[in-house]
């Protein structure tokens, strides 16, 4: 997390993509309404990564959703973090889960999950979910809305 969760370190600057994941910096700000129980949905439809095999890019469509605690993360430094797979090797099921393990370590929320529906490589579509336990009983949870793979028809 950022030294000061109240100074963003990326937001109003010109930041350039980092080179990896692990250089990537998140920022969290303090969340206007800790005293709420509500939703926070972020939609990735164009990510990419690279197989860890044939280097080869992968694509998925990530869909985070969680009830922020203290802090919320800042939507910039979610995106460059995100961007920052683009030249990362790594199997589907471990980007997926790091990715919300890594939001849910640093900015602890009440709850978070991540689906990553991955388009297909050699002819199977893979889907990854990971949640970091039982959702509140009040939190309102829609589907997150990604059909299943069907191809073009």
């Amino acid at each position: 997390m950022s030294e000061d969760p109240v100074q963003p370190l990326h937001l109003g600057r010109n930041t350039p993509l980092p080179a990896n994941p692990a250089d990537a910096v998140l920022d969290y700000v303090q969340n206007p309404r800790a005293d709420e129980l509500y939703l926070v949905r972020f939609a990735a439809p164009e990510f990419t990564s690279l197989c860890p095999v044939t280097g080869q890019p992968d694509f998925a469509h990530l869909v985070i959703d969680y009830a922020p605690g203290e802090t919320i993360v800042e939507s910039k430094s979610l995106k460059l973090f995100l961007g920052a797979f683009r030249n990362h090797c790594g199997f589907h099921e471990d980007v997926t889960v790091g990715i919300g393990k890594r939001l849910f370590d640093e900015m602890t929320p009440r709850w978070l999950r991540i689906g990553g529906y991955w388009y297909p490589r050699g002819g199977i579509p893979i889907d990854v979910f990971w949640q970091s336990g039982k959702p509140p009983e009040a939190l309102w949870l829609p589907g997150q809305g990604v059909p299943s793979y069907r191809g073009r028809g």
